[in-house]
């Protein structure tokens, strides 16, 4: 399956404008990097409403932004974790992924600005993420113009966040979450299983072998990842009663075979799940909308996936 054509000039223009190696650079100078990367073929700025707040986290002050439809009144709310291997990422990168995730979804959108490793290794990220999931179910009435039901989506590392939510959600009894968006989730993070697609893209074109390490070394620091649901939920005793899923994943992405396992693991388990293969497109292409079609096809089917759980969970 030959690469998006789109994607083959992009990746070919980086390589020539001399690109740096993210794994290279240090945490706070590959963060800028990122941000730029992000940013290059992103989706213009979607007209919605968006504030920033701060709640208590389990670390200090937590930030949020949140997005609220323009076009009509707000259904839900889907809580959005953003990727970037639990070392980058934040808000400001993914303003535009959720400023169009909000108004192609008519939800409102909280994004969550979890703290990152190293400065914060696991669990952190999981501790933030919990603390704005309870935030916002505390605050739903106020969040949403109707239906004030919660979402959790996400993708690559914030994609484990959002169905590690599920989980725990599950297990301590709530928040309710009525649907899960997971965007090539990193299933078996930390482990050493040989996935086939892990060796088939160890050199990308996007996410890479070395790149994978350099996360994990940086989240999971020098005991290596806990074999427990919250670092590999592929690997959870129990996947059975969580929320119907969107599983979205690339072709041509190292972390493909373990998302689409974990996807009939919870279709084995009895969960009700859609699982989605992109042909042609690369890890990180929930960023790409502005660039790649499919891309774009891939924002809107998550979209409206969550628009039609949470109107009909609402019913």
């Amino acid at each position: 399956m030959p690469l998006d054509s789109t994607l083959q000039t992009i990746f070919a223009q980086a390589a020539a404008s001399g690109a740096p190696d993210l794994t290279e650079l240090p945490p706070e100078a590959a963060r800028a990097v990122y941000r730029q990367i992000l940013a290059a073929a992103d989706v213009p700025p979607a007209d919605v409403g968006a504030s920033n707040h701060t709640i208590g986290g389990p670390g200090g002050a937590l930030p949020l932004r949140i997005y609220r439809p323009h076009r009509e009144a707000a259904e839900g709310i889907v809580v959005y974790y953003h990727g970037g291997g639990f070392v980058l990422g934040d808000v400001d990168g993914y303003d535009n992924v959720c400023r169009q995730l909000c108004d192609d979804s008519g939800a409102t959108v909280v994004s969550v600005d979890y703290r990152l490793a190293p400065e914060h290794p696991f669990p952190a990220a999981i501790d933030d993420a919990w603390a704005a999931l309870e935030w916002v179910a505390a605050n739903a009435s106020e969040l949403a113009s109707r239906h004030a039901r919660i979402a959790v989506a996400g993708d690559s590392a914030g994609a484990l966040l959002a169905t590690v939510m599920c989980i725990l959600a599950r297990d301590r009894g709530g928040p309710a979450i009525a649907f899960q968006g997971l965007v090539y989730p990193p299933a078996a993070a930390g482990s050493r299983v040989d996935f086939p697609s892990r060796t088939l893209y160890a050199e990308g074109p996007t996410l890479t072998a070395r790149m994978i390490d350099y996360f994990n070394g940086f989240y999971f620091g020098t005991e290596g990842a806990p074999k427990n649901a919250l670092a590999a939920p592929l690997f959870a005793d129990d996947l059975s009663t969580l929320p119907p899923a969107l599983l979205q994943v690339a072709t041509h992405d190292p972390l493909r075979d373990e998302a689409l396992a974990y996807g009939q693991c919870l279709l084995e388990a009895g969960n009700d799940a859609i699982v989605v293969e992109y042909h042609g497109l690369a890890h990180g292409f929930i960023s790409m909308g502005g660039a790649v079609r499919a891309a774009r096809l891939a924002q809107q089917q998550l979209a409206q996936a969550l628009r039609a759980a949470l109107r009909t969970s609402a019913n």
